[in-house]
């Protein structure tokens, strides 16, 4: 089994709540820093932020924290694929997903798909959405 795992400038809750809104994804596990034993102590600046959260995309899982500001760095070299089976669900999903984050290729037919477009989300992550063609899964 493979599974991303992303990190979050701090807003790692909200970007799953939006991914469970948008998607229709559940959050199957939410754990903050005060949900830790007391032998794990944490900066209190973090108490509140997550620690490990898990999200089922139509089975698929995603994993993710929010990172300690001194490690967070900006994602790049990667996107999250998500794949559609519904030209218009997954053109819908993709706007909601760009919403308030940017497009890098506007959602369209290709010679491979039935529709596909590359964007930001607004926590920054990178996402492809694909409609594959029959065969091209």
């Amino acid at each position: 089994m493979l599974n991303p795992y992303l990190f979050y400038n701090g807003d790692c809750e909200a970007a799953f709540k939006f991914y469970e809104k948008t998607l229709g994804a559940k959050i199957e596990l939410l754990l903050r820093h005060t949900d830790a034993p007391p032998d794990m102590p944490s900066p209190p600046e973090r108490k509140n932020q997550v620690m490990h959260a898990r999200l089922s995309i139509d089975g698929q899982v995603l994993m993710a924290s929010d990172a300690p500001p001194e490690h967070f760095h900006e994602p790049k070299g990667f996107s999250i694929s998500l794949t559609v089976s519904d030209p218009k669900e997954a053109e819908r999903k993709f706007h909601a997903l760009c919403e308030g984050g940017s497009v890098n290729m506007p959602f369209g037919t290709t010679f491979f798909s039935k529709g596909f477009g590359m964007g930001t989300d607004q926590f920054g992550i990178p996402w492809m959405v694909n409609c594959p063609l029959e065969g091209h899964g």
